[in-house]
């Protein structure tokens, strides 16, 4: 079966594995990367991924990001068995899910998967950013080490962002102008003075699978050292996580005072990057997550 790479993705994974594949079924839902059920020939199922047009370090930066959040053996992460950027492909641990597709959420579910998530932001990170500078997202934005959450949040984040989005003519100029002003004023804005947390960076419902035995596993990660409110605002953002997440979270590593005042701030980089790509309501949504900024400030 052809891979987005050219080549067959049982020869892939094969050549990748040393072990045969039986059987290569396609799945769907990726609107990036070609994804696929591989049986071996040793009985086990793994998951596979290669991509057409890859941008440089595409697959070998996740497998980084996916072994960074593994380490700490907190939230439950696939391992990584054969990652390579030439000839394009990714090999993961297959999760099993249920014949629905995925595990049905459960109280105690959320519950443990709020405290695993604490605990891997304590975890920590050696800077904001990324030590090794890679670019993460369909953007991709800068990692560039930094000393502080303000720093990166302004630079790594929202100028970037905020340049994109004049140029692309997704944002208005006056929107792109206080989104400046946002980014000159993030040390009065962002709240208690933490360290760099350990970041999964894309955590919306659809990068975190539920298992067919109700546990949680993070997947498609855009790891980077940053600020922990800021996995926590994505989650808010388009739904899919239940109550008992945040206050399983909060009660193992309560938030700073202000936080639920500091969600929009913290969802204006990802509103941004939506606008940018589509357009449509997100246009909008970003605008009003700047004035909630605003009022806050």
């Amino acid at each position: 079966m052809p891979s987005g790479s050219g080549a067959p993705i049982d020869q892939l994974v094969a050549n990748a594995l040393g072990v045969d594949v039986v059987r290569a079924q396609p799945l769907s839902g990726g609107d990036v990367a070609a994804s696929f059920r591989c049986e071996l020939a040793d009985n086990r199922s793994v998951f596979a991924k290669t991509h057409a047009a890859p941008p440089p370090g595409f697959f070998t930066t996740e497998a980084t990001g996916l072994s960074w959040m593994r380490s700490v053996e907190a939230v439950s992460v696939p391992n990584v068995f054969a990652v390579s950027d030439e000839p394009p492909l990714l090999v993961l641990e297959w999760i099993d899910l249920s014949a629905g597709g995925g595990g049905r959420r459960s109280r105690d579910g959320e519950a443990s998967f709020g405290r695993s998530l604490a605990e891997l932001h304590r975890a920590g990170a050696p800077c904001f950013g990324r030590e090794d500078r890679r670019t993460t997202g369909s953007r991709g934005l800068p990692n560039e080490p930094c000393a502080s959450w303000s720093e990166f949040f302004a630079s790594q984040r929202l100028e970037p962002l905020a340049r994109l989005a004049l140029d692309g003519d997704a944002l208005d100029p006056g929107v792109v102008a206080r989104v400046d002003a946002i980014a000159g004023r993030l040390e009065d804005l962002g709240g208690a003075d933490e360290g760099a947390a350990r970041l999964h960076g894309d955590l919306w419902a659809g990068n975190r699978v539920v298992d067919s035995a109700g546990t949680s596993w993070l997947i498609d990660p855009a790891c980077h050292g940053g600020h922990r409110e800021f996995d926590l605002a994505m989650m808010r953002l388009f739904g899919g996580f239940d109550s008992e997440v945040f206050d399983a979270y909060d009660a193992e590593w309560p938030l700073a005072g202000g936080w639920a005042e500091r969600i929009p701030l913290h969802q204006l980089a990802p509103l941004m990057v939506h606008a940018i790509k589509f357009g449509g309501g997100y246009r909008r949504a970003t605008e009003e997550a700047i004035a909630a900024v605003e009022r806050a400030g």
